[in-house]
Order: structure tokens, then C-alpha cells, then sequence
């Protein structure tokens, strides 16, 4: 319709324009042909014909130019019209379809608003916790057996070689369980807590029936923290600040690898600081310190460890002294954190006192390392140096040793030992899903202060004199949820006053992700 109309002011235009120029030349014809001319020159001087033509004509060029623009201008909105029509790919009738599916897509879209956010209301709500804040649950199920050659202190998780025959079997007993929450912004920092469970709390073996499928419930770590930019504030349950790096094993979980070799592994409870200070664009300085209660290590004394009546709960000589340990680090640390370079050094002090009122301190200097090496591996460990280290998991099991002489005059004889030792890893991936790991450690006392308070042949950690492993395994992982690993160590335990025992143990584990 818009086009007819453009069209017929179109050839309005035309007709006009020719009713002006056809009557305008024939005027122009007439007056200069002779029969007018003669008949003017009776009425008329040729000059004032002359000039009324001239008038005419101008008269009639003015109309032809104002004829000529406004054909131009139609010329033009034909033109747009003719492009709007081409470019329109509905027709004027279809606009109702139009509609009707613009609301159409404008419901579907608000529907899958709806269904995704109670998908995620359904997520949130999988864990519910009493202060409403997220909480993931994770875990590893994880199955091992073993194949020992000889008599070991605990089958499943072995650290000490005896003298005996060796033990075949497999246990589900080293799974671990946990959970991550995190809550509210507190101080303008961010609040964060996690905890770890495993079934190594007791062994099932007994005198007549041995079973190594499960144990108690038993707490490995927690956390619980502050975190800023580049502070953090928390308390938790794990092996000291001194000592960060931990060898890699899937058949050693319950007991860390390396564990009574070098491994100084112990979980105590410690509230500490954590600074980290920027030095370049990949690296910085990382300050900490905690106060620590250290634990006791395991009984080597017979009923040494135990109170007179079974109902009281023997405090630890950490808490006899009633003093926290005290422990700090400062580390280099490059990015990323958890595989770039790290150097650090570390102190430790902890006082002790013991039942029977002798007080003793235990102290330590360390150094731990990781070092990134060409092809993605890694070589990484720790050493140490000090007295009275069995409660952090070094020291030969023990802190001291002490004699009581019976006989006329009686006297009591009281010895902390000092403890030497540490590990080191390397470790191989060999492509996205597979790793190779080779390591060892030893852990180890002097002898000479050791020699004059042994016991018999039975006390094999009284007589520890130095504890030493070597391990290698293979760990294959098809997906994020599924680890298997191959492991073989060779344990050596040299005690003070017999020769050296020696022992190879196989292990295969299979672990499942969640």
C-alpha cells in the first residue's frame, strides 16, 4: 500500500512537470515565429516583446527546477520503501505469530530459571547444618593388603621389624572420612574448619584370633581458621608446623609412610599464626609460630605408661609440666604453593615432667625442602636434629630411658636422648595419570647413650637404637575418583644390643575418591 502511494505521487509528479514544459516551449515557438512578430510590430516595439518572453521564461525554468526537487524527493522515498518492504521477511498479517512466540521463548526461559535454582536449593540442602552455611563431606574407602616377610609391629601398618614369621592379609581399616565447612565472614576474614577420621583406632588382633578388616573410629585431624589476604589465624590437630612435607603412599595411610624412619608425623593439638609476606611476583616469606602439646610417645616401659586404676586418664608429661610447647618456621615459598620451590627452617621447645617429678625438655632444629626438578619431577624431605623427639614421631619411640638399681645403696638413673635423622622422595609422573615414587628415611639415637639402659631382648623399643626404610611405589589413577598403587619397603631396625632385623613387605591398595 505504502508503495502504490509512493508510485501514483510518482506519476502525478511526471504529468505535471510535462504540463508546464510543453505549454512553456510552445509559448516560446509562437512568439518567434514571423506571423507574430508581424502582427506585433503594429501593436507592440519588439523591445517589450522581447522582455515579456524573457519573463515567461524564467517563470517557466523556476517551476521546472521546483518540479525537479520535489521529483527527487519521491525518488528517494520510493526508494526507502522498497528497502524496508525487502528487508521485512514477515508479513504486515503475521505479527500476531510474532507475538506469540516471543511469549512462548519468554516462558521457557523463566521456567529453566526456576528448575535451576531449585536444582541448586536441592545441592545446598544434601548436608544441612544447624548454621546453615556450606559443608562438603569427602572421603577415600580405601582397601590394602600386604604380604610381610617377617614379624612386624603391626601388620597392616608397619614401622618396626621383630623376629618372627611373616603375615598375609588385607584390611579396609586405613579408610578415612571428613568433612570442609565453611562459614561466616568474621573480622573481614574468611572462616573455614575441616576434619579427618580414620578406623586405625584399635588393632583387632588378639592371642587367638587375628582380623584386620576394620578398627575403631578414630580422629586424625582438624582444622579451624581465620584466613586473610596473607594471615591466618587457626588451632588444629596435626603434625607440627616444623615438619610440613609427608612422602607419598597409598598403602601407608593410617601410619604416614616413612613413619619411626625420619617421618616426624605425630598429630598434636597447636593454636598458631601464619604470615606470609611478598618478596617478588613468584615468591614469598612465609612466618609461623603455635603453641603445641606435645604427646608421649608409646609405652616402652611396662605399665609405665598406665595409671593404678583404669577409670583415671594418665596425663601426658607435656601437661604434667604445665607449660605449652613452643614451635616456629620460616619457609620461601614459591608459586604454586602446593609444587613450587620451598626451603624452610624450624625450631621447637616443650617442656616435660615426668609422674615421678623429673622434668626434662624436649627441643628440635629442622629443615624441610621441595624442589622442583625438569619433567614435572620433584624432590622433596625433611631433616632434623634435637632431644627427646618421641612424642613428634622420632627418638627411636621413646624421650628418655631411666634405671632403677634395687640393690644396697638403690639409686635412680634418668637419660634424655637426643635424636637424629630424616627423608627424602623423589618423585616421577609419567604422564597425567601415572607417578613413580623412591624413598627414604631413618630415624636414629646414640648408641652410647642408649647402651647402658637396655633391657632384655623383648623390649624392642627400648632397645631401638636406629629405624631405617626403604620404599618405592607405583600409583596409577584412571579417573578423579579411583587410585590404584603398587608399594614395596624394606624395613631395617638395628637394635643396641643384637644385630640388625630385616624385613620386605609387598602392599596393593585400591582407593575409591568421594
Amino acid at each position: 500500500m505504502i508503495q502504490h502511494h509512493a508510485s501514483a505521487r510518482y506519476e502525478q509528479c511526471i504529468q505535471r512537470f510535462s504540463s508546464l514544459l510543453i505549454p512553456g516551449v510552445l509559448g516560446v515557438l509562437c512568439a518567434t515565429s514571423p506571423i507574430a512578430m508581424g502582427q506585433a510590430g503594429s501593436d507592440e516595439s519588439l523591445a517589450l516583446k522581447v522582455q515579456r518572453l524573457t519573463e515567461a521564461m524564467s517563470q517557466t525554468q523556476k517551476r521546472l527546477d521546483e518540479s525537479q526537487h520535489e521529483l527527487q524527493q519521491l525518488r528517494a522515498q520510493l526508494a526507502a520503501v522498497q528497502q524496508q518492504i525487502a528487508l521485512s521477511h514477515t508479513p504486515v498479517s503475521d505479527s500476531s505469530s510474532v507475538a506469540q512466540l516471543s511469549a512462548a521463548v519468554e516462558q521457557i526461559r523463566e521456567q529453566q530459571a526456576l528448575e535451576t535454582t531449585q536444582i541448586a536449593t536441592h545441592e545446598r540442602s544434601k548436608v544441612e547444618t544447624e548454621s546453615k552455611y556450606g559443608l562438603k563431606l569427602s572421603g577415600l574407602v580405601l582397601f590394602t593388603g600386604f604380604v610381610n616377610t617377617t614379624q612386624v609391629d603391626d601388620p597392616v601398618t608397619p614401622t618396626l621389624v621383630l623376629e618372627g614369621p611373616g603375615t598375609t592379609g588385607a584390611s579396609l581399616q586405613q579408610t578415612v572420612l571428613g568433612f570442609d565447612a565453611t562459614g561466616p565472614h568474621l573480622f573481614d576474614a574468611r572462616t573455614h574448619a575441616d576434619a579427618r577420621v580414620d578406623f586405625d583406632g584399635a588393632s583387632l588382633s588378639s592371642g587367638t584370633t587375628t582380623s584386620y578388616t576394620g578398627g575403631l573410629l578414630r580422629l586424625r585431624t582438624a582444622h579451624a581458621a581465620l584466613s586473610w589476604d596473607h594471615t591466618e589465624a587457626s588451632f588444629s590437630l596435626d603434625h607440627a608446623i616444623v615438619a610440613p612435607n609427608t612422602p607419598t603412599s597409598l598403602t601407608a595411610v593410617a601410619v604416614p609412610a616413612l613413619a619411626w624412619s625420619g617421618n616426624l608425623w605425630t598429630w598434636n593439638p597447636q593454636i598458631g599464626l601464619t604470615q606470609d609476606i611478598a618478596v617478588a611476583s613468584v615468591q614469598r616469606i612465609r612466618l609461623q609460630a603455635a603453641l603445641i602439646d606435645v604427646m608421649n610417645p608409646p609405652p616402652i616401659y611396662g605399665g609405665a605408661a598406665s595409671s593404678n586404676s583404669s577409670n583415671i586418664v594418665t596425663p601426658t608429661t607435656a601437661e604434667l609440666s604445665r607449660w605449652p610447647g613452643a614451635e616456629g618456621r620460616v619457609a620461601i615459598l614459591g608459586n604454586p604453593e602446593d609444587s613450587g620451590l620451598q626451603l624452610g627452617l624450624g625450631g621447637l621447645f616443650a617442656p616435660h615432667r615426668t609422674s615421678s617429678g623429673t622434668r626434662f625438655n624436649s627441643w628440635a632444629g629442622t629443615m624441610d625442602y621441595r624442589i622442583p626438578l625438569p619433567g614435572r619431577a620433584e624432590l622433596s624431605g625433611s631433616g632434623y636434629w634435637g632431644q627427646a623427639l618421641g612424642g613428634l614421631g622420632g627418638g627411636g619411640f621413646k624421650d628418655y630411658v631411666f634405671v632403677v638399681n634395687p640393690v644396697s645403696p638403690p639409686g635412680y638413673s634418668f637419660r634424655t636422648l637426643d635424636a637424629f635423622g630424616g627423608w627424602a622422595q623423589l618423585k616421577e609422573p609419567a604422564g597425567e595419570h601415572i607417578e613413580f615414587n623412591a624413598a627414604f628415611g631413618t630415624d636414629q639415637v646414640p648408641a652410647s647413650q642408649l647402651r647402658p639402659y637396655t633391657g632384655n631382648a623383648s623390649a624392642y623399643y627400648l632397645n631401638l637404637a636406629r629405624n631405617r626404610t626403604y620404599t618405592g611405589n607405583v600409583i596409577y589413577r584412571p579417573s578423579a575418583y579411583l587410585t590404584f598403587s603398587l608399594e614395596y619397603r624394606h624395613l631395617q631396625s638395628s637394635p643396641v644390643n643384637d644385630y640388625t632385623a630385616t624385613g620386605n613387605i609387598v602392599g596393593i591398595a585400591t582407593g575409591y575418591r568421594f
